[in-house]
């Protein structure tokens, strides 16, 4: 005799014969498309998030939109008591007489140089760190070198230039040991040749540590398999390290590096200004010094507006520029293309 299967329970046998009586639905015919939420929809549902994103939205308006609109001062004899409305119009005269001033093609060529030495020699110093702190075994080491390097980043620019000073200043420790040796004392604070060297050597030694932070992360994202996979295939440390880490950090440090085109024109600030008078405005002086003392301290607000924005749209083209190239590479850049 056969074995009959048990019954099966009164609610299944009730949806299976719900599931019989239903039609089906004629041959061919594709099934019905998802509902499609509405703007209301989809605004109610992620409102827990969209608040979060306020105050970051809030800041960009206020902080970074917002004061564009006060770029038409560089296209008016703008006077603080007049206001926009009423100060004159003059088109493009402030831009020709910021063009036709020498002071301002020296201001520009000392800025190009100091962020071509930057760029060269101080950005490969973070990639190079963080390469050397993934290589720790130790954790409670690593963790204790990663919090002494980006110590320097919180220190003001005052006291930065002050410790250099006592170093490598005239009556620094460095001039005194040459003179002890019997060598000339050498004062690299009022050099202008090194003046673009000293910028590096404080922004590597202030900064390394701080930009470490984000290769980092990248470094934990490579698959460790990948390190594995090598290993067995008899890479040695270089070669995993050109084969497998630069690769898989390649997008980050394209990210960086066109980031860091954009704000080529933009050396520091404070960190000149506090320098400028030691080697002089002929190598101590940028583009934003010249916009201070030529714009603001000598009331010609015009021609400190042209100037800000002759750096705004060279540096918005060179992103533009480098994150098209990185495109061509194969790479994402900063943005993904429209044909991506």
């Amino acid at each position: 005799m056969a074995d009959t299967a048990p019954p099966l329970p009164r609610e299944k046998r009730r949806t299976r014969r719900k599931q019989a009586e239903e039609p089906a639905p004629p041959s061919g015919q594709a099934l019905a498309a998802p509902h499609r939420l509405t703007l209301g929809q989809r605004l109610k549902r992620d409102r827990v998030m969209l608040l979060l994103t306020l105050p970051g939205l809030l800041y960009f308006i206020v902080f970074h939109y917002v004061p564009l609109l006060g770029y038409v001062v560089a296209f008016q004899d703008y006077q603080p008591y007049l206001g926009y409305m009423h100060s004159v119009w003059v088109g493009f005269a402030n831009f020709s007489a910021a063009f036709g001033e020498p002071a301002f093609w020296s201001a520009t060529f000392n800025t190009l140089e100091i962020a071509l030495v930057q760029l060269v020699f101080f950005f490969p110093v973070p990639i190079a760190l963080a390469l050397l702190l993934n290589s720790i075994a130790s954790d409670r080491i690593r963790r204790f070198v990663q919090s002494v390097v980006y110590l320097p980043h919180f220190i003001g620019w005052v006291i930065i230039v002050s410790i250099f000073q006592q170093i490598l200043g005239g009556a620094g420790v460095l001039p005194d040991v040459l003179g002890g040796l019997g060598l000339p004392r050498y004062d690299m604070m009022s050099d202008p040749d090194a003046f673009p060297w000293l910028l590096t050597l404080q922004v590597a030694w202030k900064d390394a540590g701080w930009g470490t932070i984000i290769i980092l992360a990248a470094l934990l994202n490579i698959d460790r398999q990948q390190y594995e996979a090598a290993a067995i295939d008899g890479a040695g440390p270089r070669r995993r390290l050109w084969h497998v880490t630069l690769p898989g950090i390649a997008p980050v440090l394209i990210l960086l590096l066109i980031l860091n085109l954009g704000q080529i024109l933009s050396v520091g600030f404070e960190q000149i200004l506090l320098q400028r008078d030691a080697v002089g405005p002929d190598a101590g002086e940028v583009l934003d010094t010249y916009v201070y003392y030529h714009g603001i301290r000598d009331n010609d607000w015009g021609v400190a507006a042209a100037v800000g924005l002759v750096k705004a749209v060279i540096g918005t083209a060179l992103v533009l520029g480098a994150n098209k190239f990185a495109h061509r590479l194969g790479h994402e850049g900063v943005y993904r293309g429209a044909d991506r």
